[in-house]
């Protein structure tokens, strides 16, 4: 994609757009605990066909459905709305950082779904040297969020 593109979509999606994050519990199978994840999501609509078409051609990620306007929105013009979600919200985020005003700080929160295989190295009080994935530190982090702070294992 190129500058002048990103800008413009970074722009109609500082306007126009929204980026939601929820927190949810999920059984994996054949597990009887849920545990808890993030679900990112972003997404924009709008009545101009041609503009959503032109957005989700150039940005590449994501669906575009159309919304039909319901009986009771007379005079209404059908909707359509672009979404993506997960990996490709992460994706979006980075295409669209350089760029966001608005925007911005809900696309900076992004939760770093790409830290698998990325260690970290430091040190303790007693100079003993540590590698720790950084998708383990991130899922303590989290935990201690959704727990008030109290210490889960």
């Amino acid at each position: 994609m190129n500058p002048i593109d990103a800008a413009f979509a970074a722009g109609l999606f500082d306007g126009e757009g929204s980026v939601e994050y929820t927190k949810r519990k999920q059984h994996k199978k054949g597990r009887k605990k849920a545990y808890n994840f993030m679900c990112i999501r972003c997404e924009m609509s709008m009545t101009d066909q041609g503009v959503m078409e032109w957005f989700h051609e150039t940005v590449g990620l994501g669906t575009l459905n159309k919304r039909e306007a319901k009986k009771s929105w007379t005079g209404k013009k059908p909707q359509w709305r672009w979404r993506c979600s997960f990996r490709d919200a992460l994706k979006f985020a980075k295409l669209m950082w350089p760029y966001a005003q608005v925007k911005l700080h809900k696309l900076e929160m992004n939760p770093m779904y790409e830290a698998k295989d990325v260690v970290v190295v430091f040190k303790d009080k007693r100079n003993k040297l540590y590698n720790v994935d950084v998708s383990r530190l991130i899922r303590v982090f989290n935990n201690n969020i959704w727990n008030n702070g109290k210490s889960v294992k």
